[in-house]
């Protein structure tokens, strides 16, 4: 196999990767658009069906691509990290979209914005952390799954390159929950009787 063959058949997965991204927010949006904007709710949800199918594809793909023979890269180990990813983190996109687009079409007010403050504070942010650190544990699990397909380590080495920076993101977001269980904040003061009477 000629060099430009071997780096045009190790680039599919990365431009797989590519297509589904681009295809979860133009089924994404599509959905939302034709839910709310045009009121075709049978086809917006039929989009919207579509947006957790392109996970499926993309795991299909990485599988058959390696137990075809295809020499594992760091980007077969991409895909791992990055189905993890939209796994955990896609159906709450698709939420916050939902509201945004229902909001926008009047179809449902806006919801007052929470301060967080105090105990809430420290919760919310544990929360995110132990959500990443689902998505981190669904990332190792794919990848060395991958290296178990490819054969082993000997093969499947350059699967296991995307540890590092998934491991040093998970360690560095755990500064902001420990910092605020440290120092929670405190509640606003509430406005004075003498104070609203003088404005």
């Amino acid at each position: 196999m000629t060099v430009e063959k071997f780096r045009a058949r190790e680039s599919v997965i990365l431009y797989l990767i590519i297509a589904c991204e681009v295809l979860f927010w133009v089924f994404l949006v599509g959905g939302l658009t034709a839910r709310y904007a045009a009121g075709l709710r049978v086809l917006g949800g039929a989009l919207l069906l579509c947006v957790p199918l392109i996970d499926v594809v993309l795991l299909a793909a990485t599988v058959i691509s390696i137990r075809d023979g295809a020499e594992p890269t760091v980007w077969h180990g991409l895909s791992a990290a990055y189905l993890s990813m939209t796994v955990v983190y896609g159906h709450r996109i698709v939420r916050w979209a939902d509201a945004k687009f229902a909001r926008r079409h009047g179809a449902s007010a806006a919801p007052p914005r929470p301060t967080l403050h105090g105990r809430a504070a420290v919760v919310d942010a544990w929360r995110s952390w132990f959500r990443f650190l689902l998505a981190y544990v669904m990332s190792v699990a794919l990848i060395y799954g991958l290296v178990v397909l490819a054969g082993g380590l000997d093969r499947g080495a350059p699967l296991l390159v995307w540890l590092n920076p998934l491991t040093k993101v998970l360690l560095y977001s755990l500064i902001w929950p420990v910092v605020i269980t440290i120092w929670p904040g405190k509640a606003p003061e509430p406005a004075s009787d003498e104070a609203a009477g003088a404005g």
